[in-house]
């Protein structure tokens, strides 16, 4: 009994050396002492690590998730203060009155301003309480604005205007004086093929950010191609979003209206029934306006489509074995396997076949019936070049040399059936190539250059003899 006594008061005593414990005592009628002790409930709390753990993990997630944001929003706010500076530049270059001054200068300005203040205010609104850098790029903005509006009220005297007009004098009276003693090579007239082929490129001219805005990265415009047509009428077709589909085309009656978005003629190609028919819709940047039409790949198909500028109506015709649905599109440019050009020749298709293996193939078109009639391959693979365009039926392909640099390299002579390697570089505004065409009427190339619209004027070489 005493053992028992003495297990009993060690375990009392390891107990209350940390918790309370009740304990009772008694004598039976035989003198027996018998003693109850009532421990604590010592077992595990395992519920409450449970719920510990779980929002240990809930509180890892959020403070990720807000971790992201930071690094979204200094991203965000670095390609703002590059955009800044580089808006900064140009108020410069206008306020010092360089050379560089056009009619769009101060449109594309403010466009880009307002763009920019809208982007500020959605990410001031994203980020609860203030942010240093944010009001401090929002403040420099407003100054930029108000320093535009200031420059442009300045001119109301045409003082930019008549300092144009001296700078171009002094440009020409430069190139004049270089000339001297220098043979000028004849002048190629507009639907004349009297050159020798594509010597350089000028530096690109940016008419106008597309109606849209900067989402709408894909897409063309340009002129009537057809030799002799209106070009007072422009066009301008951004692809929607998705890169892909052509659902809204615009006609603007002059250049003017062109540049301050007015007075267009807007047109809607999906069919709205019972349900919303795509079938005359356009896929891809590949358009062309010929003849007061537009030729262009139908939506999710093979087939050639032809939009009346007047009448509206839609032709369509199929072209036999071309691939389609981004196969062979070009490098950086998606759901373009299907180009249409024209030049002081006409109509032409672009495109490849599985038959082919993906090899550039060009065929001249009938623009009235839309048939083919007669086509020529290339050994030059389509996915490998970044655009083609037709002049004087010879198509010239470019590829990147890099972020602000393109280069026609490839060439192929459908007259003669000659193909080979050239190299003339020209700059671009933007990264990506999304269209590119020739105007016969103003030898002009027609790019759409990630939402923008740019142009080139081309120079040709002389003919054997002329030089």
């Amino acid at each position: 009994m005493m053992h028992l006594l003495l297990l009993l008061l060690g375990v009392f005593q390891i107990h209350a050396a940390s918790e309370t414990v009740n304990s009772t005592g008694s004598v039976d009628e035989s003198g027996v002492c018998q003693c109850s002790v009532i421990l604590p409930d010592t077992s595990f709390p395992t519920y409450r690590m449970e719920i510990l753990e779980s929002s240990n993990y809930n509180l890892s997630i959020s403070v990720q998730q807000e971790i992201t944001k930071i690094q979204n929003y200094q991203v965000t706010l670095t390609g703002y203060l590059e955009k800044l500076k580089n808006l900064t530049k140009r108020v410069e270059v206008v306020e010092m009155g360089g050379i560089s001054i056009t009619e769009l200068d101060f449109e594309l300005l403010k466009l880009e301003i307002r763009e920019m203040e809208s982007l500020v205010v959605q990410l001031r609104e994203s980020i609860n309480g203030s942010n240093v850098l944010i009001e401090t790029l929002f403040v420099e903005i407003r100054n930029i604005s108000i320093m535009v509006n200031q420059l442009e009220s300045y001119d109301k005297n045409n003082v930019l205007a008549i300092r144009r007009e001296i700078t171009s004098l002094k440009k020409r009276l430069e190139d004049c004086e270089k000339s001297q003693g220098v043979p000028v090579p004849p002048t190629v007239s507009y639907g004349k093929c009297t050159h020798g082929g594509i010597a350089n490129i000028s530096k690109p001219f940016v008419v106008q950010l597309n109606w849209l805005g900067f989402d709408y990265r894909f897409g063309g415009w340009g002129k009537d191609s057809l030799l002799g047509a209106n070009q007072d009428v422009h066009w301008v077709t951004p692809l929607n979003t998705d890169a892909r589909m052509m659902n809204t085309l615009r006609f603007y009656p002059s250049y003017d209206d062109l540049l301050l978005y007015k007075r267009q003629t807007e047109r809607v190609l999906a069919v709205q029934q019972r349900y919303i028919d795509y079938s005359n819709c356009g896929q891809g940047g590949g358009m062309i306006m010929f003849n007061d039409s537009l030729y262009y790949n139908c939506y999710n198909s093979r087939d050639l489509c032809k939009f009346n500028r007047e009448t509206t109506a839609v032709e369509r015709k199929t072209l036999t074995d071309a691939a389609f649905n981004n196969r062979f599109s070009y490098a950086s440019s998606l759901w373009q396997d299907i180009d249409l050009a024209s030049d002081e020749d006409g109509l032409w298709v672009i495109y490849s076949t599985e038959k082919k293996s993906g090899n550039i193939l060009i065929s001249k078109l009938n623009a009235t019936s839309m048939t083919i009639e007669n086509t020529w391959t290339t050994s030059h693979y389509k996915l490998g070049v970044t655009n083609a365009f037709m002049v004087c039926g010879v198509m010239y392909a470019t590829r990147t040399l890099s972020t602000r640099r393109e280069e026609i390299f490839y060439m192929y002579n459908t007259k003669t059936g000659q193909e080979g390697q050239m190299s003339v570089a020209f700059d671009k505004m933007m990264e990506n190539v999304q269209s590119l065409s020739y105007n016969p009427n103003d030898h002009k190339l027609y790019m759409y250059n990630d939402g923008y619209l740019v142009t080139y004027d081309l120079n040709f070489k002389p003919l054997p003899g002329q030089a």
